[in-house]
């Protein structure tokens, strides 16, 4: 099942589920303009931050690249090195080559770590702080969500399934999506 058979099972949506995905996209606005804020109050701009976190929470079977970066972020490989470069130049962030000498690592310096390290217990606090209404909100837009898919799942006689990443970078490198 594909998220376009998803969305056509949607269809009928009812003033509840509008109320829900506005609170649950409210939720999430609010997390992410203190995390905004937490950014610029430490020296950086939030995708700076962003960046930072993406590099020191990479699972351990992703490098960090450059283009790893991007995609975790989701913004254009050239946007990606501007961001490196500034952090560079700031000493927050260092490249180092790969084993084949053409791939660029990118690693934190110490004043990087300890920048990140107070930003991250900032958001931490405030996640326990904000997190449960924040669940709250997940919650109800996906108890609609359940519902619409369960439609569709019967429909079509199958059980659903998740969008999964690899049809998400097809979707966004313009390539569409394959239905399951």
């Amino acid at each position: 099942m594909s998220c376009y058979d998803i969305i056509r099972g949607m269809k009928a949506l009812t003033l509840s589920d509008y109320e829900s995905l506005a609170e649950l996209r409210y939720q999430i606005r609010c997390f992410l303009s203190f995390s905004e804020q937490a950014a610029r109050a430490a020296g950086l701009e939030p995708r700076q931050h962003q960046l930072m976190l993406s590099v020191k929470g990479l699972p351990r079977d992703a490098r960090p690249t450059i283009g790893e970066l991007a995609e975790r972020l989701q913004i254009q490989h050239h946007s990606a090195v501007e961001l490196v470069n500034r952090l560079a130049a700031a000493g927050y962030i260092r490249r180092s080559r790969g084993e084949d000498r053409r791939e660029v690592l990118l690693e934190l310096t110490s004043k990087g770590e300890k920048v990140l390290r107070e930003l991250s217990l900032h958001h931490r606090q405030e996640l326990r702080s904000a997190g449960p209404t924040l669940v709250k909100a997940l919650r109800q837009a996906m108890q609609g969500a359940r519902v619409a898919i369960g439609h569709v799942s019967k429909a079509n006689g199958k059980r659903g399934s998740r969008l999964h990443v690899e049809e998400h970078k097809r979707r966004r490198n313009g390539r569409g999506l394959t239905g399951s």
